[in-house]
């Protein structure tokens, strides 16, 4: 209720923010009496954005805490025990009792989803029960949950394949060559093309296991899928989000972070700051041809953001301009914009500090995040679990990700060593 409350004047501040900036066109300097105004209001904001943030740590904090995230999949976990689907009544089915407790029909439908690719990728020590393949309103419906669990997902170019096998993008930066002009009965001049290539492949992620006690198994009241999908998205969103912004490419997905390239360099006591001219600076470190396709944005640590809605520009103006959310001010909301770009926040690109790619500037649906395996779910009832009235499970999926780019469609700002 607090986060709501906090929320929804933050909106109300942001709007007022909005229809100021909007008074004074781009070449018109802001009245002094209006750029304290804005200022005030901007403070105001900020004031507020602390408690917000104040708050989001304290129900991150809560939600590591194995009862706290009982208790808040809990509050999603409720429903009418007549109101489910086909799809619901057997996955909570095979819940209770592994797949030897699902109706024909329903078993059958689940071995169908399971392709030959999925069926290889389990364990030969998998329990008799075997694995549970959602379907895909369920897998669907977690990879939106994921979404809020970082930035990635938020921005990047998702798809999904049938198989698991390396898949080869051949690239080429064809930015520096052009035509030419010939006389009649000349030859034309010769000019090859340098291919490279870039290899999107996956990985199999866990979400841990996940006990639950009998009595939530078996009670109709509670809607145990939703319920465990919470935990899933929780604990499988934060480990992707890592991996697809700061992931080395060794045993894990390369992240965006990891293949930008540099695109401004701070001045030499630059290490936790950045300049109205450096941002300039790497906005035109990308080709106009990335700039101005759909997409285009920033992306940034919450103490970047922090740092950069100080700085105006030549005219006094603050060139951050905070956003609201949608459906509280007017409809469609609008993202907190940079310089007239959209910010994504993401906690997993690095903070300020010497050498730190802490900035990234670029059309970031030039990242690739790659689905392979549905969902699988596994069913464990052995004595570690059945000694405290538990049973247990555990999620696995596959997934990748890699920036499939050779002309430099993302650049990060990189703060000086010294």
């Amino acid at each position: 209720m607090k986060l709501q409350q906090l929320r929804e004047l933050r909106n109300s501040k942001a709007k007022e923010a909005n229809e100021l900036n909007n008074k004074y066109p781009a070449d018109q300097r802001m009245p002094a009496a209006e750029a304290e105004r804005m200022d005030a209001i901007l403070a105001e904001i900020e004031a507020i954005d602390g408690d917000i943030a104040r708050e989001n740590r304290r129900v991150q904090l809560a939600a590591d805490d194995p009862t706290a995230q009982h208790a808040a999949a809990m509050n999603v976990a409720t429903r009418t025990p007549a109101a489910q689907s086909d799809e619901s009544r057997a996955l909570r089915a095979f819940m209770a009792g592994g797949v030897s407790n699902m109706a024909d029909e329903d078993r059958a439908r689940m071995l169908a989803r399971q392709t030959q690719d999925i069926r290889n990728a389990m364990s030969t020590t998998t329990p008799t029960e075997g694995g549970f393949t959602v379907a895909t309103e369920y897998q669907r419906s977690l990879e939106i949950a994921m979404r809020a669990y970082g930035g990635m997902r938020q921005v990047a170019h998702a798809i999904r394949t049938a198989t698991g096998a390396d898949m080869n993008f051949p690239t080429t930066d064809p930015t520096s060559e052009v035509g030419e002009i010939v006389g009649q009965n000349t030859p034309v001049t010769g000019q090859d093309t340098s291919f490279s290539n870039i290899v999107l492949n996956v990985f199999k992620y866990s979400s841990k296991k996940i006990a639950l006690p009998f009595e939530l198994v078996q009670d109709s009241f509670i809607d145990i899928e939703a319920y465990v999908q919470v935990l899933l998205a929780m604990r499988l969103g934060r480990i992707q989000n890592t991996h697809f912004t700061a992931g080395t490419g060794v045993g894990q997905p390369r992240g965006i972070v990891t293949a930008a390239g540099s695109g401004k360099v701070g001045a030499t006591g630059q290490t936790v700051t950045v300049t109205y001219d450096d941002l300039v600076d790497l906005e035109h470190s990308i080709d106009p041809a990335y700039r101005s396709q759909p997409g285009v944005g920033y992306m940034m640590h919450d103490t970047s953001v922090r740092a950069v809605r100080k700085i105006k520009d030549a005219q006094n103006r603050p060139i951050f301009v905070p956003g609201y959310e949608a459906d509280a001010m007017i409809n469609g909301g609008a993202p907190d914009r940079l310089m007239g770009r959209p910010i994504t926040v993401n906690q997993d690109v690095p903070v300020m500090a010497a050498n730190a790619k802490s900035i990234l500037f670029g059309q970031m649906s030039k990242y690739v995040i790659r689905d392979v395996m549905d969902l699988t779910i596994f069913r464990m009832t052995d004595s570690a679990f059945t000694l405290n009235g538990q049973i247990g499970f555990v999620g696995f999926l596959r997934a990748g990700g890699n920036l499939i780019d050779a002309g430099g469609a993302v650049k990060a700002y990189v703060n000086s060593a010294t």
